[in-house]
């Protein structure tokens, strides 16, 4: 037997003992639930000879990647969420002017109750409609305040886009519920929408040059609201995407959207639903994107050349790198960005590198939405029991 075929009777077996339970009568959703390290990295590499087995080209490769999206709105009950219809109820303060960029604090409605919260940063010489980036972030409770994030807004803008960065929900200024809620990836994955919806609102964006990056946890927002909505243009998912780790986190794998009864996949499959839109992965050498050169940016490609795009696809692999979005990583995206969203990489002073020290990094409670005189909106829903009732959305071990 050679090894193609080794490789695909050992991964049907794998794969149907994870569909099956192994014979156990557990309950359905619990063994649904893809969470953590799933897999061991060997299980992940054999899987995704048996996922290739599944498509040969651009039709049924779509085919399965209908079943993918399909598979995501259903596990995460995105379908139930309330109508994307509810005003932003837009409340945008201390606009401050820096060397060439704004920065503002800013409040939006995501459905009656529940609130957005984060900082909008946009260039100050506008020349027409601008290019817009989402920057979702990863898991640290302040994470959205931290250095990082707030280097990467700001350079994005500085090269001409509208860039909004927002909370996790729990963390920062989103403080109606706990992270841990049972409902946090759909709860998190219709806020991305909303930005979404938000940005493309504005009169100064334009609505065919849309990005959106993230690191971490922020990967995983990046590749699920990739994967389920086509306004997104171009896609960063940041030290992620992997084949056997599916998000620790229950905002990430909390629910059941990368297994049901007739089918299952991973985040690398979800992450190449982007195509043929450009994507870039970054992973590095410390974290379970290691093995990305030879297992997981391989598949992806292979999708793009199926689309015939291959160069839409580009992978920076940093071995002696850990798990951050830090200044090489974000150079990459630097560069990524400003090619397929036209954006003026000139507006980036650079010598041997790209040179950040022009970016103003504020203090935390200078970036904080809320305030005496800027309160939670009185409407607001309060408590994680609240807000699944409100829903009737309860999670996979709530109700």
């Amino acid at each position: 037997m050679n090894r193609t075929n080794w490789l695909k009777q050992r991964g049907m077996i794998i794969l149907l003992a994870l569909i099956t339970g192994a014979g156990q009568q557990l309950k359905a959703q619990d063994n649904l639930l893809c969470q953590g390290r799933h897999w061991t990295e060997d299980e992940g590499a054999e899987m995704m000879a048996v996922f290739q087995q599944e498509w040969h080209d651009q039709a049924s490769w779509e085919k399965r990647a209908n079943r993918i999206k399909q598979g995501l709105i259903e596990g995460m009950q995105l379908d139930q969420m309330p109508p994307r219809s509810t005003e932003f109820n837009v409340r945008i303060s201390h606009a401050r002017k820096m060397d060439g960029y704004w920065v503002e604090n800013i409040v939006l409605e995501s459905f009656p109750g529940f609130y957005i919260t984060g900082n909008l940063y946009r260039p100050v010489d506008l020349n027409g409609k601008c290019a817009a980036i989402l920057c979702p972030h990863g898991h640290l409770p302040d994470k959205r305040l931290k250095e990082d994030v707030q280097t990467r807004a700001t350079a994005f803008a500085r090269m001409g886009a509208v860039v909004f960065a927002y909370d996790m929900v729990g963390f920062a200024d989103s403080k109606q519920v706990t992270h841990d809620i049972p409902i946090a990836l759909v709860l998190q994955t219709y806020n991305s929408q909303r930005v979404l919806d938000y940005l493309l609102s504005r009169a100064d964006v334009d609505a065919e040059r849309v990005g959106i990056t993230g690191g971490s946890g922020g990967g995983t927002q990046t590749f699920m609201l990739t994967a389920i909505d086509d306004r997104i243009t171009v896609a960063a998912p940041v030290v992620q995407v992997s084949a056997h780790f599916f998000g620790g986190c229950v905002c990430e794998s909390g629910m059941p959207v990368h297994k049901s009864a007739d089918h299952q996949t991973n985040n690398v499959e979800i992450a190449a639903l982007c195509a043929p839109r450009p994507l870039l992965l970054i992973s590095n050498g410390a974290d379970w994107t290691r093995n990305t050169p030879a297992i997981e940016f391989p598949y992806v490609k292979r999708v793009y050349e199926a689309y015939g795009v291959p160069h839409r696809v580009e992978h920076v692999h940093l071995p002696l790198e850990k798990h951050d979005y830090g200044p090489s990583k974000r150079a990459a995206a630097y560069n990524f960005f400003a090619h397929h969203l036209k954006l003026n990489l000139n507006k980036l002073p650079y010598k041997n590198g790209f040179d950040e020290r022009f970016v103003h990094v504020f203090q935390p409670e200078e970036l904080q939405v809320y305030s005496d005189e800027n309160p939670l909106p009185a409407n607001a829903l309060k408590g994680n029991q609240t807000v699944m009732d409100y829903l009737g959305i309860w999670g996979a071990d709530s109700k």
